[in-house]
């Protein structure tokens, strides 16, 4: 039988090292790996200029990709996975004194549609009340889907650095904006780690960030290479989290994802369609809530069957 081969960008975690390294491989498909940095570049490539055959993508721009006809579809491969407390910061001048002072305020964040920014505002709504329709959305970037228009709170600034904005104030909260050595500039949340283990206990969903898609040509001419990639990329999570549980010489990038284990209380990175079904059905409640496609999709619609 023929190798496939198909030009891959993934970014370099624990649970794809096997797959970059050639220690696990397949006589079905091989993997030309595109180094790109940083990941989010892959997306904007991706969505744009459908520069390569399979490629990691956040959950919230596929999500508009699909509503925009994009010709890629999503392999049920989460990649990534995170908990969203920790990236609110604020300005003390600002007069915030909680979460509760939200409504009304600016908040930055890169682009709207970016799923740190989809999974924040749905957390500030549903557990703390924030009237997202009152902030005013300021972005420091634009949306990886040039075809997408935003709802008229959002707005853009001509500063491309979220931590500038904030510091200026521009903004008064920014979502994601990295570190800074600034007294003024504050987390939102005193004790991020207990509100993330509060999310997930009281609704259950373990946020994902990145998936996997392909190219709807390849995946056309090849119906098994679904299927296929899904096991290639199994076999190498199950090394990984192998490597995990033997707990020598862990990474900082490690010690967070037995963090998340420890807070999920089981697998850290959930693959297929049924370990995260009640996720990504909220998931994309929250996107249409938000505005960031017009209607509900079902969500065998978005993946290609992998069994």
């Amino acid at each position: 039988m023929k190798t496939l081969n198909l030009s891959t960008a993934v970014g370099n975690y624990g649970h794809t090292r096997p797959l970059k390294d050639g220690s696990i491989s397949s006589s079905n498909i091989s993997l030309d790996h595109k180094e790109i940095t940083p990941v989010v570049s892959i997306f904007r490539r991706m969505v744009r200029g459908l520069e390569f055959d399979v490629s990691e993508m956040a959950l919230s721009t596929y999500l508009c990709s699909k509503a925009h006809g994009k010709p890629f579809t999503g392999i049920p491969i989460f990649l990534t996975r995170s908990f969203y407390h920790a990236g609110l910061l604020y300005n003390r001048k600002s007069g915030i004194k909680s979460v509760s002072d939200l409504s009304g305020r600016r908040i930055g964040v890169r682009g709207y549609t970016v799923t740190p920014g989809v999974w924040t505002r749905a957390m500030l709504e549903t557990v703390y009340g924030v009237d997202l329709d009152s902030v005013t959305w300021v972005l420091s970037g634009d949306e990886h889907v040039a075809e997408y228009i935003p709802p008229g709170n959002v707005i853009s600034s001509s500063n491309t650095n979220l931590m500038d904005m904030l510091i200026s104030g521009e903004i008064d909260v920014a979502i994601g904006a990295g570190n800074t050595d600034s007294q003024d500039i504050q987390p939102l949340f005193h004790d991020p780690e207990q509100s993330d283990r509060g999310w997930f206990e009281d609704t259950g969903l373990y946020p994902i960030s990145h998936m996997l898609v392909i190219r709807d040509e390849i995946l056309q001419a090849n119906p098994l290479v679904a299927g296929q990639l899904f096991d290639l990329f199994s076999e190498a999570k199950d090394e990984y989290l192998a490597f995990l549980d033997n707990g020598n010489e862990l990474s900082p990038q490690d010690y967070e994802m037995l963090n998340f284990k420890d807070i999920v209380g089981g697998d850290p990175i959930p693959y297929g369609l049924e370990s995260s079904r009640n996720t990504l059905e909220a998931f994309i409640g929250f996107n249409v809530r938000q505005g960031v496609i017009s209607q509900p999709v079902p969500v065998d619609s978005l993946f290609a069957h992998v069994v």
